[in-house]
């Protein structure tokens, strides 16, 4: 059969569709038109959507991808449009992001002349991707896309750009399309010594403190039902990271619950008592490990990663284990003893009596007449039945988020973890509602977060997305103030914020939505958000001067968590 003959532009379409690809977020412009114009004969079988600003682009990316499994895809131009997408690139880095991001880049002839809109994608982008290219041929466009989506989706995933010159996209060749199942010297999944998991099965059986730590390496590897077994089999508590949550249900008897600087008290203090230490799917962030001197020194450390970089990176491990955790934990579980540790789950719960008396009380069932964060939270949860993917901007709306929002559906909270991108949370919701249509997406946001990618309620109102965005509007940037206030002598260097009307801002979008001011209106305002599939806008006023307690202080020990003024 004669190879047909096509141009660069329509072998990237061609190139994506064998790829899986079924939507695209993008912004068009001058360096990418030609794949933009390919792309007009494909609305039947690629669903783009325009954005409205390319930082918004990736970021709903980087939604579709978190909530759908799949690899998200950011398709824009050269210059500004191909730096305005860094931000989101950065964001999957860090947090494991499968995203192929696509830009324009002027014709070969002009490369290094300084051309209008010429910036060097790739050398901007390297230290942010797990591989960056540019395409300067149209016979290389195959090969290049089936090795970007074969790098950004395997192993740990992540970001890779492809950089595609204006003249590769209207050259003409013979199209053949190869998918890529290999790359010399890329191991995107180590091999599974059983000496390492014979340790590590070892030191959990001689346990009497076990303790794991399940972070997003379990929801990316789909091993929910492997940690379920694992931690049932040896009686094994368990809490998450940020990026863990919803890798166990909230009521699953063995999740004592969140970890980090504003999670729950008992999963952070019991990290320095406990005498094995799991680390699943997780990386020891400084946020979930305070001051690394003070961190688990009692402890023997498991860690299970499938990126060899993390281990003994931040915390050394007495038996690392490589490889994914769909693969090590059912090698572990199979080794392990049935155990119980009855009362050493116990000593979590006790804990857990103190937070809610000194914290968690207060913020759900507040005597003032300011509504919290919480309370709401709390309230949109049980709407929801728990069963919402909850999207977080970042902040003191995130933290709350995750603390007050119960889950039972895996892949159910997307927030920005590693970089904690302001305006994360508006795009990263629509591609959330993008790439899981048949859930409800509440967006969570501060006033000042929303303001940052608020031009994509455009967007929302083009496509009709049906995200219910939640505004806790307490008229500053709360969690810069919280810090002014407990560490710089409450001097709130400009942190207050005057805003604008927010409803009569979507009501122009064509979006309703209402504002709270009292208590009494809260659960009609949920009900009627929650009533039917169109984007709807809530904006709830706050207490202006609320504070996420739990905290552990930055360079402090875990231990030493505050529980309030």
């Amino acid at each position: 059969m004669e190879k047909q003959k096509i141009t660069g532009a329509k072998a990237l379409i061609e190139s994506m569709l064998k790829e899986g690809v079924d939507t695209i977020f993008g912004y068009p412009g001058g360096a990418i038109m030609p794949a933009f114009d390919a792309l007009y004969d494909y609305d039947k079988q690629l669903n783009h959507i325009l954005t409205r600003h390319e930082q918004g682009a990736a970021h709903a990316a980087q939604g579709y991808a978190r909530v759908s499994g799949k690899v998200g895809v950011c398709l824009v131009t050269s210059g500004p449009a191909a730096t305005n997408t860094v931000t989101g690139i950065s964001d999957a880095m860090l947090d494991s992001t499968p995203m192929v991001v696509i830009t324009g880049q002027v014709g070969a002839a002009l490369l290094g002349t300084d051309a209008f809109q010429e910036i060097d994608v790739v050398g901007i982008t390297q230290p942010i991707t797990k591989w960056a290219y540019q395409i300067r041929r149209a016979e290389d466009i195959p090969w290049a896309v089936a090795r970007a989506f074969y790098i950004a989706r395997t192993g740990r995933p992540g970001p890779v750009v492809l950089d595609i010159t204006k003249n590769a996209q209207f050259q003409e060749f013979e199209f053949e399309y190869k998918p890529i199942t290999h790359i010399r010297s890329y191991i995107p999944i180590p091999e599974v010594d059983p000496v390492q998991v014979k340790v590590a099965a070892d030191l959990i059986n001689s346990a009497q403190r076990p303790y794991a730590l399940v972070g997003q390496g379990v929801l990316l590897s789909e091993a929910e039902a492997e940690l379920k077994a694992f931690l049932e089999k040896a009686d094994i508590p368990a809490a998450w990271t940020l990026l863990g949550a919803s890798a166990m249900p909230t009521d699953f008897p063995l999740n004592v619950g969140f970890l980090g600087m504003h999670g729950n008290v008992a999963p952070n203090i019991k990290t320095n008592e406990c005498d094995v230490l799991i680390a699943i799917g997780m990386r020891f962030d400084d946020r979930v490990t305070g001051n690394l001197a003070k961190y688990a020194k009692q402890a023997k450390v498991v860690h299970l990663d499938i990126d060899p970089a993390e281990i003994n990176k931040n915390v050394k491990a007495d038996a690392p284990v490589l490889g994914t955790a769909k693969e090590t934990l059912p090698a572990l579980t199979a080794l392990l003893h049935p155990a119980k540790h009855t009362e050493w789950i116990e000593s979590f719960r006790e804990v857990d009596k103190q937070e809610f008396e000194k914290v968690i009380k207060r913020e759900l069932h507040p005597e003032s007449d300011e509504m919290t964060m919480g309370e709401v939270i709390r309230k949109i949860s049980e709407a929801t039945n728990h069963n919402a993917v909850v999207v977080t901007d970042v902040g003191q709306n995130q933290m709350m988020a995750a603390r007050y929002s119960n889950y039972n559906i895996p892949r159910s909270l997307v927030t920005s973890g590693g970089l904690g991108t302001m305006g994360f949370g508006l795009p990263a919701a629509m591609g959330a509602k993008v790439g899981a249509p048949h859930r409800t997406v509440v967006m969570y946001s501060g006033d000042g977060g929303f303001q940052m990618t608020i031009q994509e309620l455009g967007t929302i109102m083009q496509e009709q997305l049906g995200v219910k965005m939640v505004i806790l509007n307490n008229h500053f940037l709360g969690m810069v103030r919280q810090w002014q206030e407990m560490f710089f002598d409450e001097r709130y260097s400009f942190t207050e914020m005057q805003n604008p009307d927010f409803v009569a801002i979507a009501k122009a979008y064509r979006i309703n939505g209402t504002e709270v001011l009292k208590r009494e209106e809260l659960d009609a305002a949920i009900a009627d958000m929650l009533k039917d599939d169109k984007p709807y806008l809530l904006v709830v006023n706050v207490e202006k001067k609320g504070m996420v307690y739990p905290m552990v202080p930055a360079g402090a020990s875990v231990t030493e968590i505050v529980l309030g003024e």
